[in-house]
């Protein structure tokens, strides 16, 4: 530091140069915050998944709102060639073109910075990344770099950074890069990729935070929300019999797995019983699971089987399926289940009469429970017979 310091008489000290006349230093502020939109956050996550086991980027879209927070309301992709650890520099015939169409539909927003996916091997920046991240704050020097990783993020955890680079003056200088003033505690632990790669030497990391209002919860709790379909949702039947052959392997595996516990029980001590399960799988639990949730697969199929089949309007009165009848054609002693656009009064008309003698037959009553909506309807027990 002192060669560098005494080279050049016309510099002299850099450390003046930096501060001036020996005046206070604007310091790199911790406080500061990104607030991300749940639309730009899903955003990212599906581009960068999409990208595996590329690299990906893109755009943030926001503002600053003050000398603390800046907001991410949305992003949008840009066109890259990406390998495993970089990406290349944005083009700007591609980005204001996007930002024209996006002033058309009612998105003002400024560019506050941009993002890139890392998939798998966590949140920093490379070469390439702080070089393109210089080219962000040459126009704009509050510019933000998320990282994301789509590979380690998990449900109610997303591997997400911000990051922004130090002013290589005040490095030269010497003094600390960074000051923290604000009275909230973000301390984050950085990985030691991040601490390899240069972080708080060549960038410092921001706190990222997501905001959510009320619509925005609603939408994104109905993303995963099921219907009165999905229970009517039929698999293939080669899946079907494929997931019930491995079922009743595991089954068979479990049962001689419980029987041989058994058999140890009877020569265990009280004490013995009472640690004997920790650490090691409980088969009889185990077990039981096994056979709640193959027995529930295969009721769920075998009702949607008979659904469709109403629906679809499949011929199930005749003991030739293949034959076409009408409602007038079929006789009077059979029930004719030929259903199509329909409601829940007159499909469960339809069930409780006698049963069919041909294709498949119900046996006694359906009990059904109307759930919300004229059309979602819930069958709670079924006894069904093949032939």
């Amino acid at each position: 530091m002192e060669r560098l310091l005494g080279l050049g008489g016309g510099f002299g000290n850099l450390a003046s140069l930096a501060t001036g006349a020996g005046g206070d230093v604007p310091m790199m502020d911790t406080a500061e915050q990104v607030n991300i939109s749940s639309l730009a956050l899903i955003k990212m996550l599906k581009h960068g998944r999409a990208g595996v086991p590329m690299e990906v980027m893109g755009l943030m879209l926001g503002e600053f709102l003050d000398d603390y927070t800046v907001q991410v309301v949305d992003v949008f992709a840009m066109p890259q060639s990406g390998t495993g650890v970089s990406v290349e520099a944005v083009d700007p015939v591609f980005q204001t073109k996007m930002l024209d169409l996006l002033r058309q539909t009612s998105r003002p927003e400024m560019v506050v910075g941009w993002y890139h996916s890392h998939p798998g091997f966590g949140c920093w920046l490379s070469g390439v990344d702080i070089n393109t991240q210089q080219s962000f704050e040459a126009l704009s020097d509050r510019a933000v770099a998320v990282v994301i990783d789509p590979i380690q993020s998990v449900k109610g955890k997303v591997v997400i950074d911000a990051f922004r680079l130090i002013n290589p003056q005040v490095i030269l200088t010497g003094r600390e890069p960074r000051q923290v003033t604000s009275n909230l505690g973000n301390l984050k632990k950085p990985s030691i990729q991040a601490m390899i790669h240069g972080l708080n030497r060549h960038y410092y990391s921001i706190t990222v935070n997501y905001r959510m209002n009320e619509l925005e919860q609603e939408m994104l709790l109905s993303l995963s929300k099921e219907t009165w379909m999905s229970g009517l949702e039929v698999m293939f039947a080669s899946d079907v019999r494929e997931h019930n052959t491995k079922s009743m392997i595991k089954m068979q595996k479990l049962t001689a797995e419980y029987r041989k516990a058994l058999e140890e029980e009877e020569k265990m001590s009280p004490q013995q019983l009472l640690v004997k399960n920790f650490g090691k799988q409980d088969p009889k639990r185990h077990l039981e699971e096994t056979v709640a949730s193959t027995l529930e697969y295969n009721i769920v199929q075998a009702l949607g089987m008979a659904m469709n089949a109403l629906v679809m309007d499949r011929r199930v009165c005749s003991n030739d399926p293949n034959v076409p009848l009408t409602v007038e054609e079929c006789p009077a002693n059979k029930s004719f289940l030929a259903i199509k656009p329909f409601l829940v009064s007159q499909v469960a008309d339809f069930l409780r009469k006698k049963p069919c003698s041909g294709f498949f037959w119900v046996r006694e009553w359906l009990v059904f429970g109307v759930l919300r909506g004229s059309f979602g309807i819930r069958v709670q027990f079924v006894e069904r017979s093949v032939l």
